[in-house]
């Protein structure tokens, strides 16, 4: 009976992402709800992690279906430092109501620093701020020892300068964790939502995303490798840079160019690797953590073709140390050639 009340759970969320794909058109906003929210995550190189894990309560913030009354009691907070004076901070809090599921509660920030104000005729008019924030509800049930569900329901404030904008977001997600707690593995549609108010009466779409992730433990060895395919209602991931169009017509027989068989077989890889992410976690005694991530998509938005360093865009690592009470990870995530954000993250169980 689990395993029917699943599949039509499964089977709702994949209508719902279609209907919601079919309504999306040109840019997004509020691009930071795309963000992970801890230094593991980060470090993974994923947006949420399927991982059957207690003592984690990061896991749930991202992925809602995976709220355990292990969670109870818990808190996590999580600091970014971006780029210039961009920042991030995050506080959650879990606790189990029993028959009625685990909820969590949130409160993320997103600081973009200050800037200098002009008017029409530049004359300056002092400065102003940039900023987000969320708070998250979240709700976790388990339906057996296999299969679990959950959604978590964020509204979001945007102000800039005199500027002031309100969203909602919901992500809804299932996942299945198999007996051994080995292998798991999580579908979730992500800022399923609507902007509430505008900045200037323009409507702009939330960056939706139905993506599916797995993780495995391999067996007699620490290691757990994750997997992840994201944006699973597009296929075309890449941007056509109006500037510098693919050459496709020849210039001086105005005839197209036929390409070799091998390029389409090229182009579909290429697209298909767009959407997935991997990465892998040395687990040492469950005391230390060292985890590597890599996203391609990444790498091939951010490299740069007139520099002779190596690109080590789209790569992530980090690190993390757990007690009985405690828990710390660091991580480092290689946005582009320039710069790269560090996250920190504190758990505890009280």
């Amino acid at each position: 009976m689990s395993f029917h009340k699943c599949f039509f759970f499964f089977s709702i969320l994949w209508g719902i992402s279609c209907a919601v794909h079919a309504q999306v058109a040109g840019m997004n906003t509020l691009a930071p709800l795309q963000m992970p929210l801890s230094a593991r995550t980060s470090a993974l190189g994923m947006n949420y992690l399927p991982l059957y894990d207690g003592s984690d309560l990061q896991v749930a913030f991202d992925n809602p279906s995976l709220l355990l009354p292990q969670h109870n009691n818990r808190v996590a907070l999580n600091y970014v430092g971006l780029f210039s004076e961009s920042k991030f901070a995050s506080l959650a809090y879990g606790h189990d109501f029993h028959r009625f599921g685990v909820f969590l509660f949130g409160l993320q920030y997103y600081g973009y620093g200050k800037f200098q104000g002009y008017d029409e005729t530049e004359a300056p008019q002092g400065e102003f701020s940039a900023s987000d924030i969320a708070l998250t509800v979240g709700w976790g049930l388990q339906i057996d020892s296999n299969f679990s569900i959950g959604a978590s329901f964020r509204p979001v404030r945007s102000q800039y300068e005199s500027y002031t904008a309100w969203a909602i977001a919901l992500n809804v997600a299932g996942s299945y964790v198999s007996d051994s707690k080995r292998f798991a593995a999580t579908l979730q549609a992500r800022n399923i939502g609507a902007q509430l108010s505008t900045f200037d009466g323009t409507a702009e779409q939330l960056p939706f995303d139905l993506s599916a992730s797995l993780s495995y433990k391999v067996s007699n060895a620490p290691f757990r490798v994750y997997f992840s395919l994201d944006q699973l209602t597009r296929w075309h991931l890449d941007y056509d840079d109006p500037l510098n169009p693919e050459n496709d017509i020849d210039p001086y027989t105005d005839e197209p160019i036929e390409k070799p068989w091998y390029d389409g077989v090229g182009n579909f890889l290429d697209q298909l690797a767009r959407h997935a992410a991997v990465g892998i976690e040395l687990d040492l005694k469950s005391r230390f953590f060292v985890r590597l991530g890599y996203r391609y998509r990444q790498t091939v938005e951010m490299s740069a073709a007139d520099r002779t360093n190596i690109n080590v865009s789209g790569f992530s690592y980090g690190f993390g140390l757990r007690t009985k009470r405690f828990e710390f990870s660091f991580a480092r995530r290689n946005y582009h050639l320039g710069q790269a954000p560090n996250y920190l993250s504190l758990l505890f169980n009280f």
